[in-house]
């Protein structure tokens, strides 16, 4: 056996050994390793017994110390570390921090858990339940585990449903709900399917006017004498149920708060100095916002029928506004009119100017390092009408302090003007029946550019457009116009000298169209549909697609081709159709882990004036949130190689087509760290052959043209931000002769020279996707 074999196995026991915590208990104390619970009865299928222990189990307390591969670090910790001799320092943040205190055997009360099994069985039909409890005593009786048999009987199931069938309004209003009830012939008896019910019923009762109704005065009787392992639900109203309860509901007068402050009873109930705007009352001496904001934003409208959708959709539209801190709502009967109810709302506004700075840190797997300020000032009332103006400068740079582009140093420094009005200004009315504020936004930008030895850009950019939401899922983006012009400076002879080349050295032409002058104008479109904030799903998604257009209109009217292109203002303007599609996938695999997978699908189409895409609206690929395995935007086009030795610095490939497909499997560690094992692939391509790019149009090859990598990571939790650590190293190289693309057998770990040229390290701030 080799030396440092040996070593290892030492150093693994002696770790092993360090692990058990037992020596750490007291005298007389076991520590508790878990409970199990086993369903027997003979008249429950199999899959019946599994299904309920797999329910039970998750309800026994206290729970165990945590387990990772088998050991448990987190006691560990806190046994090493001693009883710290102050509120502070490291021995007291390893012992409670990351540490956790032994869960003893001495803290498991077996009563109260057989009891909360036997509750659980039987609101779940099995109404004849026994349950015993035992403990297993191992390793010298120092640990113990808890064993609990439960005999449940056979499920009773739902023979008949009843509903009201008096003569009153509200019963006849219950009864008609009945077609949709959770409450089915046939199926188990179940409590929780009994909540529910009567949480539905007060839901739709709420749509029909009955504000004060609550699901408490519901009332499910339970017959279980009406046949074998069989009962008979009747659904009533309470008798105690009080009369405002049983009444429907219309909205009389509404009134707004809209300087109300929470600190200090600023209500006025002096309503002589209120302004009315349709059938609104505004109390706000100081006439802070335009009136129709609340117009716009409130659905109720007097007269009409209390629900509780216009309730909470009123609400929803108040926040989304961006101009209030809170948003306060409250109903009263009103004292002019029968069975009508007032609507007050309080609003405490957000400090109508503000200022942020922000500073940022940065990193890339390029090993570019750096920094960036930016300073943004907002008015969240421009016009009155709870406009939001937005002016920001920034300024930044990226310096690599090693490596192939050391001294190509980056620096940026602009400035982008935008605001929103909380509502749609076109020639038509749109009317969102979501609970998202509908915009129009409007935006100008510039940014100069200065990469050191090499060239300067400068873009200018503008856009109109809308933005709004359907719902909480879906979400739409639409620009009329938007409208790219970027012009080059200052290019040096070294990066002239590489378009050129030289007798020894073959040039590199496309490196032209980054400096050259773009033009770039037409609509945009995007759609995005997200359901991943249900965290409770065991399969969530997310979806984004998107559309550009560019010189489509002008292009037909002036004509053009990439022989002879058109111009505007001496500027050739760039003419494609560009969609790309984003999917991701995201399967919950246990309450700590998932299994998160994207694909990415894009294409650029060059027409008319236009052989190429412009530079800046071309796909790259690599990178920290890309193929992490490669440097950014170092991957292709094709098989393309840039022969980047004979380069002075990396240039940026790019490529009018896009395919990346990403896998991800992340689990919690323990406490803040979580990690993750990862498979990229992906590559661009162009469309049309370029005579500098060899290997670089798209064919029917394309799959074995994917650049492939993996690798292992660290996430750390902060609640406030997810830093990242990434190493990856590639599985196949594109730009190597076909079938020599693969190099999983070349992979050495231990091997310096191959760690420096194919290890990727990869720092960022939150997930990849």
């Amino acid at each position: 056996m080799k030396t440092s074999l040996k070593y290892t196995l030492f150093f693994t026991l002696l770790f092993l050994y360090g692990c058990s915590n037992l020596k750490y208990l007291e005298e007389g104390e076991a520590l508790y390793v878990g409970g199990k619970v086993k369903v027997e009865d003979s008249l429950l299928s199999r899959k019946e017994r599994k299904n309920l222990e797999k329910e039970l189990e998750p309800l026994l307390r206290p729970l165990p110390n945590k387990k990772f591969l088998g050991l448990r670090p987190k006691l560990y910790f806190y046994n090493i570390a001693g009883e710290p001799k102050k509120d502070k320092g490291f021995r007291y943040w390893l012992r409670n921090k990351v540490g956790e205190p032994p869960v003893l055997f001495s803290q498991v009360d077996l009563e109260y858990n057989e009891s909360i099994l036997q509750n659980y069985a039987e609101n779940k039909g099995y109404f004849k339940v026994r349950t015993e409890s035992d403990s297993t005593r191992t390793s010298r009786n120092r640990k113990v585990t808890a064993e609990y048999t439960v005999r449940p009987g056979k499920q009773y199931k739902i023979k008949s449903v009843t509903f009201p069938s008096d003569s009153s309004e509200l019963s006849k209003n219950i009864a008609r709900l009945q077609r949709r009830s959770r409450l089915k012939v046939g199926d188990a008896y179940s409590l929780d399917n009994i909540k529910d019910e009567r949480e539905r019923i007060d839901t739709r009762l709420k749509e029909k006017g009955y504000y004060y109704f609550s699901p408490d005065f519901i009332l499910v009787q339970v017959d279980s004498t009406v046949g074998k392992q069989e009962v008979d639900l009747i659904v009533k109203v309470k008798n105690e149920t009080p009369e405002r309860s049983k009444k429907i509901y219309k909205i009389n007068e509404t009134y707004i708060y809209p300087n109300y402050s929470l600190t200090a009873d600023s209500i006025s109930e002096d309503k002589s100095y209120a302004e009315k705007y349709k059938d609104l009352t505004i109390i706000d001496t100081t006439k802070t916002f335009n009136p129709r904001i609340y117009d716009r934003t409130l659905y109720f409208k007097k007269g009409d029928v209390y629900n509780r959708t216009d309730h909470n959709l009123s609400l929803n539209r108040l926040v989304n506004l961006g101009t209030f801190k809170f948003v306060k709502n409250e109903f009263r009967v009103s004292d002019s009119i029968d069975d009508a109810l007032d609507a007050y709302y309080y609003l405490t506004p957000l400090p109508k100017k503000s200022i942020r700075v922000e500073v940022l840190g940065k990193t890339n797997s390029a090993n570019y390092t750096g920094t960036e300020l930016n300073v943004n000032w907002l008015n969240r009332n421009t016009f009155k009408g709870a406009e939001l103006l937005t002016i920001t400068a920034f300024g930044g740079m990226e310096v690599q302090v090693s490596g192939q582009n050391k001294g190509y140093n980056v620096f940026r420094f602009g400035g982008e003007t935008s605001l929103i009005w909380p509502r749609f200004i076109a020639p038509f009315k749109f009317e969102s029946g979501s609970g998202f504020v509908p915009k129009t936004r409007a935006l100008i930008g510039y940014e100069h550019q200065e990469r050191q030895r090499l060239y300067t850009l400068n873009t200018f950019k503008g856009s109109f457009g809308y933005l709004w939401k359907e719902n909480a899922r879906k979400e739409h983006q639409l620009n009329l116009t938007e409208v790219t012009y970027v012009s080059s400076g200052n290019v040096s002879a070294e990066y002239q000298a590489q378009i050129d080349g030289t007798e020894e050295t073959p040039g590199n032409p496309s490196l032209a169209r980054v400096i050259e002058k773009q033009l770039i104008f037409g609509p945009t479109y995007s759609y995005t549909y997200t359901n991943t904030m249900r965290r409770r799903r065991t399969n969530t998604f997310y979806y984004k697609g998107s559309i550009d257009l560019s010189a489509t209109a002008t292009g037909l009217i002036m004509g053009g081709n990439s022989d002879n292109p058109k111009q505007i203002l001496g500027v050739p303007f760039s003419q494609f159709v560009k969609l790309e599609n984003e999917f991701r996938h995201y399967l919950k695999l246990g309450s700590d882990s998932q299994l998160a997978s994207r694909i990415i699908v894009g294409v650029g189409i060059p027409y008319g004036n236009s052989r190429e895409l412009p530079f800046i609206k071309q796909f790259f690929i690599g990178g920290t949130n890309s193929i992490r395995a490669f440097r950014a935007r170092s991957i292709g086009p094709g098989t393309y190689n840039p022969n980047v030795e004979e380069s002075s610095f990396l240039p940026d490939q790019s490529g009018d087509l896009k395919l990346e497909l990403n896998t991800e499997y992340r689990a919690k560690l323990f406490s803040i760290v979580h990690g993750a094992l990862f498979v990229d692939a992906g590559n661009i391509w162009l469309m049309n052959d370029n005579e500098n790019k060899a290997g670089a149009r798209f064919s029917s090859k394309f799959i074995d043209e994917l650049a492939v990598g993996a690798g292992a990571g660290l996430r750390f939790d902060l609640s406030f931000l997810v830093l990242r650590l990434d190493l990856a190293f590639p599985l196949r190289k594109p730009y190597l002769p076909e079938g020599d693309r693969w190099v999983i057998d070349k992979v050495r770990f231990g091997d310096p020279d191959w760690r420096k040229e194919n290890l990727v390290f990869n720092l960022a701030i939150g997930y990849p996707f």
